[in-house]
């Protein structure tokens, strides 16, 4: 469970997410949807405190982190959150002197001291669950973005996070490596991965998100099931977006 209440985040003067409370139940699917600069990104990452928001609360599953404007949050309360998060980027960061493999072990040799044979089981087995078995050894250079990102999807869930939290996940692809990635993630919901994504792609969204949150200039305009925001929209605004982006995707 992830609840967020009522977080604010400011870069200098500029605020970029104002009052923010939502809650996300275990094995469910959020999508963050809305014009860029909308504030989806930094929601995404006030989630695993990459960015720590100015004020508000969040808790995700037991930890609780309270933010206190002015205050730096401990350590530990941020890792503690942290530990519980895998993060998807839009361009991948797949470490280019690693193999596919290599990458996905890396958090549980690095990090969780893991030997490196239950590692590389761990690996290969997630490797196996995205259709990446066969390239293991291969270098990032050498992989199609789709690839890329398929491998970027085992190595966050090596660790066995919580919470999946995915960054624009396909919008760096084209439809057809788009469609690999999503086949993967709609996989994963199947099973009852807990996700949140910020994207620009209404149908991935509508293919795998049990909920939707519209978000613009930083505040939630509209949630709502997938169903419910992008076939009768209650608010003008969430209506006109949905048109405008249906309209961009289908053209």
């Amino acid at each position: 469970m992830i609840e967020l209440s009522h977080i604010d985040k400011r870069f200098g003067e500029t605020t970029v997410l104002h009052d923010v409370s939502l809650r996300m139940e275990e094995g469910s699917v959020t999508a963050l949807v809305g014009p860029s600069g909308g504030g989806k990104s930094t929601l995404l990452r006030c989630i695993n405190l990459l960015e720590i928001p100015s004020a508000g609360h969040l808790q995700l599953g037991d930890a609780r982190l309270d933010i206190t404007p002015g205050q730096k949050p401990a350590w530990s309360a941020v890792q503690a959150i942290r530990r519980q998060t895998g993060m998807v980027f839009q361009n991948f960061q797949l470490f280019p002197h690693r193999t596919a493999i290599e990458n996905v072990m890396e958090s549980l040799v690095t990090v969780l001291k893991w030997p490196k044979a239950k590692a590389r089981e761990r690996a290969m087995e997630l490797l196996t669950k995205v259709g990446m078995a066969h390239k293991a050894d291969a270098w990032p250079a050498t992989l199609s973005g789709g690839q890329q990102q398929r491998v970027a999807i085992a190595r966050a869930l090596a660790p066995s996070p919580r919470v999946l939290l995915c960054d624009e996940p396909t919008s760096a692809l084209d439809p057809e490596l788009a469609a690999e990635v999503v086949e993967v993630l709609a996989k994963l919901a199947a099973e009852g991965t807990t996700m949140v994504m910020a994207t620009h792609d209404l149908r991935l969204a509508s293919k795998i998100a049990d909920r939707v949150v519209f978000l613009e200039a930083g505040r939630v305009v509209e949630t709502g099931t997938a169903e419910a925001i992008f076939r009768s929209p209650q608010q003008d605004r969430t209506r006109q977006f949905v048109a405008t982006v249906t309209a961009a995707q289908t053209g």
